[in-house]
């Protein structure tokens, strides 16, 4: 094992003219910033935007700064696959910056664990079931329009008010723009009175 570990290290064609250092020394790339540096796993390298079948136009969905983003898409076994996330430099209002979260939003479609199938815990249950779509917006339907009906206040102290203090909507910082100008509409429609948003809090 010494021996042969002895040998690679002493021949010139191996170890040692592939050794970054030693090229580094033995060329002319004495700083290191060119050839020297270069690896066969670098000289492969792409940039992931590259093989991108289309790049689609977004808004960064964490704050209210709404900066720009470019949204870089790939055909993967007939999918549309999220390869990149990138700034957007035509963006009036980021210019192609992003900060530290918008930076990693790609996370918010391709990491494995972001849930993917509506989970449900009964009252007093303590495991979470599985279900259908349909069914849980059905169950939440109903109990806006029950709890909208039991609360529902006409007037308040002579005056109309046609309100409810049952629910509340508390929007979340990873919703859009437009998806927050609806929730707002919708709540606002249904007679709700407390609507905040995360990203204002």
């Amino acid at each position: 094992m010494g021996s042969v570990a002895r040998k690679k290290r002493l021949d010139p064609r191996g170890l040692i003219t592939n050794w970054p250092a030693y090229r580094q020394l033995a060329g002319p790339d004495r700083l290191g910033r060119g050839d020297a540096a270069r690896s066969p796993h670098t000289e492969h390298a792409a940039p992931r935007t590259q093989a991108a079948d289309r790049v689609v136009p977004s808004i960064c969905p964490y704050c209210a700064v709404g900066c720009g983003q470019r949204v870089y898409v790939q055909q993967v076994d007939g999918k549309d696959t999220v390869t990149q996330i990138e700034g957007d430099p035509d963006s009036p209002v980021s210019r192609g910056r992003l900060c530290p979260k918008g930076a990693a939003s790609k996370q918010l479609v391709t990491h494995a664990g972001r849930q993917s199938q509506v989970l449900y815990r009964r009252p007093y249950g303590t495991d979470w079931e599985r279900l259908d779509l349909d069914e849980a917006m059905d169950m939440i339907a109903d109990r806006v329009l029950t709890t909208r009906a039991q609360t529902w206040q006409e007037t308040y102290q002579g005056k109309r008010v046609r309100r409810t203090l049952g629910f509340a909507s508390l929007g979340g910082a990873t919703l859009d723009n437009e998806e927050n100008y609806l929730i707002k509409k919708l709540w606002s429609a249904l007679g709700a009175i407390q609507i905040e948003n995360q990203a204002r809090i």
